[in-house]
């Protein structure tokens, strides 16, 4: 079986330290999730974005929506540290919009 190509990725909660993760699958749901997450609050919450992730990420990446809550979670604290997406830490639950 070939090595699947790995993209660096950052975490806003530890600046500076970075994971090597699968290229395809960040790229799949990075583009889901900018699709997914609107620019106006009040935002989406995890848990209303997890929904619409189910329905849009490829079923061959993620069989029966597996795992799909690391890679969101992984992808989310990368666009936060890339200022892609943006944490309103006042909402509980927490909510992410688009700047």
């Amino acid at each position: 079986m070939a090595k699947s190509e790995k993209i660096e990725i950052e975490n806003i909660n530890t600046p500076g330290r970075t994971e090597r993760v699968d290229r395809v699958k960040y790229e799949e749901m990075r583009k889901a999730m900018l699709k997914s997450i609107p620019s106006n609050a009040p935002g989406l919450t995890a848990k209303e974005i997890k929904e619409k992730l189910v329905s849009i990420v490829p079923d061959e990446l993620w069989p029966n929506g597996e795992k799909i809550g690391w890679w969101q979670k992984s992808v989310q604290l990368d666009l936060e540290a890339k200022g892609l997406l943006i944490r309103d830490p006042k909402s509980k639950p927490l909510r992410w919009l688009r700047p």
